[in-house]
């Protein structure tokens, strides 16, 4: 009898094409965990099984998480402590499953997500980030941070995001609700934590962008409002690089 199991994964997304399927390549996070419960599906019922895991987010290529929620469904003889380490011991070394139950069946990991936070990590020392080179975004100079602050202010509430997304095409509403965009230095970082009920394409890194503009005094941060009124991409900042984006935590 197949059981809905919800996992909490998280993934180094350096070398990935991002969470969802992409046509000719098996380089996905979605991908790679399927391929590890549809072999384990077809040994222990063959032909019985079409695995699809569900994930509360499409993260970019390169974007990385900490705590991406999934659910799947499937019939398995294994219990909830063998199929995670199952999954841990066949999956790639970048990807791991750090919890993992049987849940309510009408519980959807995307569809009962409340909210998301993701954290945007940048570095402006005089030295390089050796080792974190693949999670930081390395400034060349320091931005200000309490200018930053004061256009982020502008970038809160239920607004129309529609400048900060990514997609030309987007059909659907681009009125988002972000809670809250907290900026933290720490000696040579500079961390964005912005959360928020959902987001869109390239959303946080455009954000980012932007904020980074404003600290280096190429933008005003009261010119912020006028951005979102533009409704226009072309408005609003570059797209901050995605190593230094990582989802933090989904709410539920």
């Amino acid at each position: 009898m197949k059981k809905n199991y919800k996992a909490v994964v998280s993934y180094d997304g350096t070398r990935y094409f991002g969470w969802e399927h992409q046509p000719n390549t098996d380089m996905t996070i979605q991908g790679k965990l399927e391929s590890v419960l549809q072999q384990l599906a077809e040994e222990e019922r063959p032909g019985t099984q079409k695995i699809t895991v569900i994930g509360a987010g499409r993260t970019d290529a390169g974007v990385h998480a900490r705590a991406m929620t999934c659910n799947f469904l499937l019939d398995t003889d294994l219990d909830e402590e063998a199929l995670l380490a199952h999954m841990n011991r066949y999956l790639p070394e970048d990807i791991s499953v750090n919890d993992l139950r049987i849940c309510a069946d009408r519980f959807h990991s995307r569809f009962k997500a409340m909210g998301k936070t993701y954290r945007y990590t940048c570095w402006y020392g005089e030295t390089k980030p050796v080792f974190d080179r693949k999670y930081v975004y390395v400034l060349d100079r320091r931005p200000d941070p309490e200018r930053m602050r004061r256009a982020a202010e502008y970038m809160t509430g239920l607004l129309d995001f529609r400048s900060f997304c990514g997609n030309p095409h987007m059909k659907k509403s681009t009125v988002r609700a972000v809670d809250s965009i907290r900026i933290e230095e720490s000696g040579s970082y500079l961390r964005l934590y912005i959360h928020g009920s959902g987001f869109l394409q390239n959303m946080v890194r455009i954000m980012t962008g932007t904020l980074l503009e404003v600290g280096y005094g190429d933008r005003e941060p009261e010119e912020i409002p006028g951005i979102l009124e533009a409704r226009d991409r072309a408005a609003a900042g570059f797209t901050a690089p995605a190593r230094g984006l990582c989802l933090m935590k989904v709410d539920y």
